[in-house]
């Protein structure tokens, strides 16, 4: 495949352009349009598709300044260094092509530059009847209600009288998996007429037909019925006549991210543009498809490559820096990513980046590839790391490493001569994620070392607390009478009282809420969401109070978005207090499937901080630093019996809804080798988001060798294949760190072995700097934690959540840094503020409450002398102690307790609680021995005659905890 040349001649065709990462796709599209406006192609016969608003915007700005850019030079003569196609015009007819890019610029409202349903809707309207769209239809963007009637009505009526054959569940996923795809082939197409399978095949169909009738007496349309009708208007009679005259209409069409196409869209293109006369390329990249689940079908972009009359690729990479392509190049090597025609492709720097740009890290490499220590999480009995406890493992070894990083202090310098150095700065690092809680569990250890963080875009807003606490007074404002209800609403933050509050309010304070909440529904009902959000902001001082907690701008961003959502949705749909309430309900149901870009999750802050962000929504950006700690961890895929999507011989994307015979599990494992190789996909898109350094972990759990860095490096064969399923054996930590020094690269590449505990690195925002997002406290407020006072940019002490971790914290008396123990309970988050880890205070005997909103604890926590924190939890999980026996989990004797005692390094279980005591500088469980299998765990070595009790854990039997007997 050439490499393309903007200078090139022009073609007529189909021209297909395979755009790696950082090659300037957008760049080329610019000057593409500008090239064409420049020959005598007027700008309203020009048409620019690509796949988002928010890029379709992007776009339209780029190419208006390449115009702009190009007719500038055309005019003054002065041409840019490197702006090789300004040169190229300026050579022939100068004066003609300014003119033409002038008089383009002048009308550049005429340019259709639009999403491919936007130019689908268009291309219905200007053809009348043809287009086959009623009158005066709605659209609408989610058609789940009607779909649940339409499969509620299908499923009643065959089995009236008679029982199910299958849950409504599974037909339900059944006809949404179908309805979603409507152009999709349904098999099993020749099962027999009476089973199973043959009746969810009829269900299917059904229940699309079903749907399209319902949807047309409705007058409603989805934008999939855009491209369908569409696609219908050209291949059905008549079609040859509808796209002569979209080829009238349009001489040049661009598409963008045609990667992320599917088959009704190319059909589209194909049949409407595909023509001698025409001028159709497209521009993609299907290493970056990775975007299989909203439809869209890289069997489409190969589809076209093979039919196209000419073929290009861009090689110079305009964002990365030489030696980090290098370690790209040893690291991806000749792979196929996910198909033997996707084919990882070299590229090479511009030369401003062949020097690295990054000066001052800790580590110089441009690829860093960290091994964690599976010895320091906890292991299963194969002796690999378990999966969670070695994801928060590398959270906390990731945060560490960018507190280290910003300590370093390292420069930027932006490759260009006299361009001054710049400092790094947390907004300049971004950590990609493949899961949003792992999102959240990034960001948590980042606060832990005072790096700010925010998390981009992390799911629906509807799936935060913040939706929750919206229906909660949504539901108190219909029934403002409710008692129930009206204590619900009183703990969210629209009122902002605590559980103390509510357990201990009087009549007249509740009388006082009531009025409130009652003053409220009638703003509702008269001024709508939009007024009842200023009300509530103005009269409770909701800002100022949730910005007063650690987190605020996050929970304030979300309680905002709701309410405009809410009111978008009240003015549009006419929904009154009841059916809004329900339709918050249903959308905080559906939150987990929803991928609206206007339902997700905004910014909360604009300031300064770490990006953390998924790898999905990463594509398009660039940062000079990332960071992607989960590589290692394979995507899940579900054994479930579901409806499978795949691929057939002729690459025609099928979906079996059968789920019960041979050929189902056949296909379950060729979704599976799909899914895996888009694994590969999501890898490299990761990887190429950094212009400077990129750090990488592996973590050697049972699961990772099905990882894409485990398949990549270890699976690989010598044509550049990459199985589905990697090693069959887990390599040791020793064996992966050579296999891993084994690429080479001549220092692009460093190979780490990551600590698994240690003192966590804080960071602090330098003097003058906008500073860290949490607030400074006045000089006599408490922090909550030992009485000491902090202000927002003092280091602010934090412990790992691993089980053995140690915790550093400063002495009020000494000043000294000291060592303590934590326990390995899983803590959970306050019931009365949602705060994490706040420390209790006693209240009253033996209750502790929370220092943060007051809640009282009336059942205390055991603690072991003294050494131990009170810490909130609101009921203990399986995973500290076990199975209602109370063991203490000490990993080893700390030296600053003193010698050991003669009940050794650890403290004997028993089968029930009976209290912890102090003994010397250690703990000690107060025990009596007793004769026989049932006696408790011996304090002295044991005897003949007294018998040790084994711990269970779950279906696992410990062996005694002081003598080490095996049972």
């Amino acid at each position: 495949m050439d490499g393309f040349d903007l200078r090139a001649p022009l073609t007529k065709g189909v021209t297909v352009l395979e755009a790696s990462a950082g090659t300037g796709k957008t760049y080329t599209i610019a000057g593409l349009a500008t090239r064409h406006v420049a020959e005598g192609l007027e700008l309203d016969q020009l048409l620019v598709v690509t796949f988002t608003r928010l890029a379709t915007g992007e776009l339209r700005e780029r190419v208006r300044e390449r115009l702009v850019s190009a007719e500038r030079a055309l005019r003054t003569g002065v041409i840019e260094d490197g702006d090789d196609l300004a040169a190229f015009l300026a050579a022939e007819d100068r004066e003609v092509r300014r003119a033409r890019l002038a008089r383009a610029i002048a009308t550049f409202d005429s340019a259709t530059i639009a999403t491919t349903h936007q130019f689908c809707l268009e291309a219905l309207g200007s053809l009348g009847f043809t287009g086959n769209v009623e009158r005066d239809c709605a659209f609408v963007e989610d058609v789940s209600d009607l779909m649940d009637d339409v499969v509620n009505d299908l499923f009643v009526r065959r089995f009236v009288g008679e029982r199910p054959r299958f849950a409504r569940s599974e037909a339900m996923a059944v006809a949404r998996a179908a309805i979603e795809h409507p152009s999709t082939r349904l098999v099993p197409e020749a099962a027999a007429p009476q089973s199973d399978a043959a009746m969810r095949v009829r269900l299917a169909h059904a229940a699309r037909g079903e749907l399209e009738r319902r949807k047309r007496l409705g007058s409603l349309m989805t934008f999939d019925d855009v491209l369908t009708r569409l696609a219908d208007a050209l291949t059905g009679d008549g079609g040859e006549q509808v796209a002569a005259r979209l080829r009238a209409r349009y001489r040049v069409v661009l598409v963008d991210e045609f990667q992320d196409t599917d088959p009704v869209q190319w059909q589209i293109m194909q049949r409407a543009f595909d023509h001698p006369d025409g001028t159709l390329i497209l521009i993609g990249d299907p290493k970056q498809a990775i975007y299989a689940f909203r439809g869209a079908d890289v069997y489409a972009y190969l589809d076209a490559a093979r039919s196209a009359s000419a073929l290009g690729t861009l090689d110079m990479n305009w964002r990365s820096d030489q030696r980090l392509l290098d370690a790209y190049d040893l690291l991806f090597g000749n792979a196929k990513l996910g198909h033997p025609d996707i084919d990882y492709r070299s590229t090479r720097a511009t030369p401003t980046h062949e020097a690295t740009r990054l000066h001052g890290a800790p580590v110089d490499a441009a690829l860093r590839i960290r091994v964690l220590d599976r010895t320091a999480a906890r292991t299963t009995r194969g002796g690999f790391a378990s999966a969670q406890p070695a994801r928060e493992r590398i959270a906390a070894d990731c945060a560490r490493d960018i507190a280290a990083l910003l300590n370093a202090e390292p420069e930027i310098t932006r490759g260009t001569a006299g361009a001054e150095p710049r400092k790094v700065k947390p907004g300049d690092i971004a950590v990609l994620v493949r899961r949003n809680q792992d999102a959240a569990l990034v960001q948590e250890e980042l606060g832990r070392v005072g790096v700010p963080a925010v998390i981009a875009g992390a799911g629906s807003v509807f799936g935060t607390d913040a939706a929750r606490d919206w229906l909660a007074l949504l539901e108190a404002l219909e029934r403002p009478s409710s008692v129930g209800r009206v204590h619900a609403a009183a703990l969210t933050p629209f009122i902002g009282w605590s559980a103390g509050q509510v357990a201990g309010a009087d009549d007249p304070a509740w009388e006082t809420v009531h009025d409130q909440l009652h003053a409220w529904a009638q703003v509702l009902r008269d001024d709508g969401v939009a007024a009842l959000l200023q009300a509530v902001t103005v009269e409770s001082s909701l800002p100022a109070r949730v910005l007063g907690f650690d987190g605020g701008e996050r929970v304030l961003t979300d309680l905002r978005h709701i309410g405009q959502l809410l009111h978008a949705s009240s003015m549009e749909e006419g929904l009154g207090a009841a059916a809004l309430t329900q339709w918050l309900r249903r959308r905080i149901l559906e939150a987990k499937t929803e991928g609206d870009e206007e339902r997700a999750r905004r910014l909360e802050s604009d300031a300064e901080a770490v990006q953390v962000l998924t790898i999905h929504r990463s594509k398009g950006l660039e940062y000079p630093i990332v960071y992607c700690p989960f590589l290692w961890d394979p995507s899940w895929i579900p054994d479930d019996a579901l409806p499978v999507f795949f691929h057939d011989e002729d690459g025609a994307r099928t979906l079996d809804v059968g789920l019960s015979d041979a050929a189902y599990r056949a296909h379950q494992e060729a979704e599976r080798a799909e899914e895996r190789g888009e694994d590969l996909r999501l890898a490299y898109v990761a990887l190429t988001r950094a212009r400077h350094q990129a750090v990488i972990w592996w973590a050697g759990s049972w699961d990772s060798r099905n990882s894409p860095l485990s398949r990549l490096v270890f699976s690989r064969a010598e044509d550049g294949s990459v199985p589905a399923d990697g090693p069959k054996e887990v390599p040791s930590d020793d064996e992966a760190m050579a296999r891993f020094a084994a690429l080479g690269g001549d220092g692009c590449i460093s190979v780490e072995r990551a600590p698994g505990a240690g003192l966590l690195a804080e960071w602090s925002a330098p003097s003058g700097g906008r500073g860290s997002w949490r607030r400074r406290r006045s000089a006599g407020e408490s922090t909550g934690r030992g009485g000491g006072r902090r202000t927002a940019t003092s280091p602010r002490p934090r412990t790992s959540r691993s089980a053995r971790s140690r915790r550093v914290t400063r002495s009020r008396t000494s000043g000294r840094w000291r060592w303590w123990w934590r326990s390995r309970i899983p803590l959970r988050r306050c019931g009365g503020c949602r705060l994490r880890w706040p420390i209790f205070r006693a209240a009253c005997g033996s209750a502790r409450s929370c220092t943060t909103c007051s809640r009282r604890w009336t059942s205390p926590r055991r603690i072991c002398s003294g050494r131990w924190a009170w810490r909130c939890a609101r009921r203990w999980r399986t995973g500290g102690w076990r199975s209602g026996t109370r063991t203490c989990w000490l990993p080893r004797w700390p030296e600053s307790w003193g010698p050991r005692s003669s009940t050794g390094s650890r403290c004997a279980p028993s089968a029930r609680a009976t209290g912890w005591t102090s003994w010397g500088s250690s703990c000690r469980w107060r025990v009596r021995r007793r004769r026989g299998r049932s006696g408790r765990c011996c304090v002295r070595p044991c005897r003949p005659r007294i018998r040790c009790s084994p711990t269970r854990i779950g279906s696992r039997i410990r062996c005694c905890a002081r003598c080490s007997a095996a049972f």
